[in-house]
């Protein structure tokens, strides 16, 4: 996600503050190079995997202890570790494990902690019933590329973002409803709401609240994901998206996530960052949307070569698929975003440079040489 790289409520928000991995207790799955077919999925972490098995998309691998999750994750390329005990203080994690390696490690060792809270408060069975309630999703994708078609430049997802780790506090008048109205009135395509609080000052209850406030456009909820819970929570307050990171989940937990999300009608942003990440990323199916990161995970320096690196190399792959590709971070003027689109990119995800205006509202104008039609 964005800035970290550099550097609730269905009651009450669950969030503040672990969760289960997103596998189960005593598994641990990998993807079958065998092609899947579809086949209903029971709720829970547990049927949904034995469902994936007997449709020939996972093999099961018993595991004792975290050290498989993340020997699994190394093996894909993944650097972020987890640290598998909800139920710790991040001193006793430390102290078993070391300190993070990294801003995203530490969020997602948080997020483990955050997520168990939210179960606990919140059950699996309840927030999955509440998702099912809720009112139908609105087409994500189908709003970028209607975008993109009408004002032939790329699609817009602006961000409601009030903080970040390395910036700090981004916007201290901040109104997550206020901020988002203006964002539709002035043609953006879709929105995209951080519910992150520890690092970010987001919430669910700022999506909620958008939701409820009657803006149109489709909600991307950016989370950290690493547990279906989050997902049927997401939909539950009223989310027609939500953002997977592939430099935090395994190709299993992106495959299963997918289904979740199939299953609910949401739409899944698949974060990736470089070219090992895309490579995994093209061979999961039912990926429609690829969000190309530009800032590194190894040196947090921003490059928005990187989009035009991964498209050269990987486009025809992606336009094969059907795939729409969405530009993140760097992105500033009308040179920034012409950039990405000669590179590829039907789409950018802006939050900083809008956001930190007087009236991000008016900014998206400045951001793109022009005003957006809607």
């Amino acid at each position: 996600m964005d800035a970290v790289l550099g550097s609730p409520k269905l009651r009450a928000s669950p969030f503040p503050a672990a969760a289960r991995s997103p596998l189960p207790p005593r598994a641990l799955v990998a993807l079958a190079p065998a092609a899947a077919r579809a086949g209903p999925l029971r709720s829970g972490p547990k049927g949904t995997i034995q469902a994936l098995a007997r449709n020939g998309m996972v093999n099961v691998v018993e595991r004792e202890d975290c050290r498989s999750v993340n020997d699994v994750a190394a093996s894909q390329g993944i650097r972020i570790r987890r640290h598998c005990r909800p139920t710790a203080s991040m001193k006793e994690i430390e102290e078993a494990t070391g300190a993070p390696r990294n801003v995203l490690e530490r969020i997602i060792w948080d997020k483990e902690i955050e997520v168990a809270q939210g179960l606990a408060r919140n059950p699996l069975k309840e927030v999955t019933e509440s998702a099912g309630m809720a009112p139908p999703t609105r087409d994500f994708y189908g709003a970028l590329a209607a975008s993109y078609k009408r004002n032939g430049v790329p699609a817009l997802i602006a961000e409601v973002k009030k903080a970040s780790p390395s910036r700090g506090v981004i916007r201290e008048n901040f109104d997550a409803v206020e901020i988002a109205q203006a964002y539709e009135k002035y043609g953006a395509a879709c929105l995209s709401i951080l519910t992150d609080e520890k690092y970010f000052q987001g919430s669910f209850e700022n999506l909620q609240k958008v939701r409820k406030a009657g803006v149109k456009c489709p909600l991307l909820c950016k989370e950290f994901v690493i547990d279906e819970w989050q997902i049927y929570y997401a939909r539950s307050v009223g989310a027609d998206a939500i953002l997977l990171i592939a430099a935090v989940l395994t190709d299993a937990d992106i495959t299963y996530f997918l289904r979740i999300c199939k299953e609910l009608g949401l739409t899944a942003l698949v974060e990736v960052h470089d070219g090992r990440e895309m490579e995994r990323v093209l061979r999961i199916d039912s990926v429609q949307l690829i969000g190309i990161n530009n800032r590194s995970l190894a040196t947090f320096i921003v490059d928005t070569s990187n989009t035009k690196r991964l498209l050269e190399k990987h486009g025809d792959a992606i336009r094969e698929k059907g795939i729409l590709v969405v530009g993140e971070s760097g992105l500033f003027n009308p040179d920034d975003v012409a950039y990405v689109q000669k590179a590829g990119v039907s789409a950018v995800l802006v939050g900083e440079s809008l956001v930190k205006q007087e009236d991000p509202g008016r900014a998206i104008a400045g951001l793109f040489g022009k005003e957006l039609l809607h």
